[in-house]
């Protein structure tokens, strides 16, 4: 049993640099680490994403005349569920329809 959790972290810890993937001791803290950054960058990923579908929504926002926080605040009002991955996919694809989405907004207000 103990070979077998010492050959599961060993496995783990394929290809990293020198000793680190020969040495159980040093395999285990460096998986351990890498557990750790992995963790927190699925958390990070999530924070990153968000923030650039806010900037993206801000400058198709600004070309249309109304700035970030008041269009969001208009959407809310205006009933429209789409959420910012979305609208930011339409900032790009169909500035035309974020116009219209806008314009909607703006009414709300």
């Amino acid at each position: 049993m103990t070979r077998k959790r010492r050959n599961k972290t060993l496995k783990l810890a394929k290809g990293y640099f020198g000793a680190k993937s020969k040495h159980f001791k040093m395999a285990k803290q460096a998986v351990m680490k890498s557990g750790q950054y992995a963790y927190i960058g699925r958390k990070q990923k999530k924070r990153d994403f968000r923030r650039l579908w806010i900037t993206r929504i801000s400058a198709a926002c600004k070309i249309n005349g109304v700035n970030y926080s008041t269009f969001m605040n208009g959407v809310k009002k205006a009933g429209i569920t789409l959420n910012r991955k979305m609208l930011s996919e339409i900032a790009i694809s169909d500035p035309a329809g974020f116009s219209a989405i806008v314009e909607k907004a703006k009414a709300a207000l």
